[in-house]
């Protein structure tokens, strides 16, 4: 069942479950008619599918399977904090698993990332 996200992920728009300028890629990510067709030519910026009006679910219905109500807001051209991107990279020579002064954990960490 689509889970009918309440407002476009790209400029907050409300999009109420009967908007018909509600758009949406196969992964449900949600956006507002002009988003879709003026900023993001009608790809989905987070996983390059096609995005395509969203059904409407009957009025009649919602009272038994409702709408989500959980935002979700990505406002364009905005970067995430670098905190998001973990640690600098390194300056130096990097150090072989096994080196004196090299951590385990910090290598399993980056490499459960890749």
């Amino acid at each position: 069942m689509l889970q009918m996200r309440p407002g476009c992920e790209c400029c907050d728009r409300d999009l109420p479950p009967d908007d018909a300028a509600a758009r949406i890629c196969s992964f449900e990510c949600t956006f507002c008619s002009d988003c879709a067709d003026t900023h993001l030519a009608g790809r989905c910026p987070n996983c390059g599918g096609e995005l395509l009006p969203r059904p409407r679910r009957p009025a009649d219905k919602l009272a038994k399977f409702p709408a989500a109500t959980t935002r979700v807001y990505k406002p364009r051209n905005e970067s995430p904090p670098p905190s998001a991107y973990g640690a600098p990279p390194s300056r130096g020579r990097t150090q072989r698993p096994g080196e004196a002064g090299s951590s385990g954990a910090h290598e399993q960490a980056l490499l459960e990332l890749i």
